[in-house]
């Protein structure tokens, strides 16, 4: 059974309790990270994933609460001896940016460094990221500040489909990309340029036709907003979840 983890819900800023965007997605081939904020190898740790497992990352936009904590990651990974290849799939704008950051960290001179393959994503709608017997990724555009992708998780033969709009304003494209979705993971970061409220994000499960709502990459500590739940029960009549660091979906 595949199993969907957070291992970061906060916004630009976290707090003790909240780490920035970190998803995990393990099935039996091993385990695909979303995005790879703050610090990957002890939240990976905490929810009793070893480094080895993690055979791809998905990252959906270089931004650093959502990619800061790969360069850490690839190195703790070397360090502690990894040799099976890894895959890291983006859009172009920021996988050559992540190639850069490590060219400053002189990778190539990392001895005996593992195999990394970069899967350069097309921008346009439904594209297929991965596909393996028990999921199928895909991905979209969304409407971010810089270039962005939401993500459509198929399991099985859609038994269950989890979509994730990443950051984003309320967007006709990630609808699409999430109709008939049995659950919505949506940002609720608040009125800001390529960003949605809560509000908005219970319109975009609305309009979906999704069955829950998961809220994430909200402001969290002395700038969370008030009840950002009920703000997205306004518009959206199906069950709505703030989610929290650790919180496990089985789908």
């Amino acid at each position: 059974m595949a199993q969907l983890i957070f291992l970061g819900t906060a916004a630009a800023v976290p707090d003790p309790h909240h780490e920035n965007s970190l998803i995990a997605l393990r099935d039996s081939e091993g385990v695909i990270l979303i995005d790879c904020g703050g610090s990957p190898t002890l939240r990976l740790a905490e929810a009793g994933i070893e480094l080895d497992e993690v055979s791809d990352i998905i990252l959906t936009h270089f931004h650093p609460d959502h990619v800061g904590g790969l360069p850490l990651l690839l190195m703790n990974m070397w360090l502690l001896g990894r040799e099976a290849a890894l895959r890291i799939y983006g859009l172009h704008h920021c996988l050559e940016r992540v190639e850069h950051t490590m060219g400053f960290y002189q990778w190539e001179d990392w001895p005996n460094f593992f195999p990394v393959a970069f899967h350069r994503l097309p921008e346009r709608e439904r594209v297929t990221v991965l596909e393996r017997p028990e999921v199928r990724i895909l991905s979209s555009p969304v409407c971010h500040v810089i270039p962005t992708i939401g993500l459509r998780i198929e399991i099985g033969r859609g038994e269950r489909i989890v979509s994730y709009s990443c950051d984003t304003e309320p967007c006709a494209g990630f609808v699409r990309l999430a109709k008939g979705s049995h659950i919505i993971i949506h940002e609720a970061t608040g009125e800001s340029p390529g960003h949605s409220t809560a509000a908005q994000a219970g319109q975009v499960a609305a309009e979906a036709g999704a069955e829950q709502l998961f809220l994430i990459h909200y402001p969290t500590g002395v700038a969370q907003a008030d009840s950002p739940a009920d703000q997205a029960r306004q518009m959206f009549s199906g069950e709505v979840h703030l989610a929290e660091d650790f919180l496990t979906l089985d789908l």
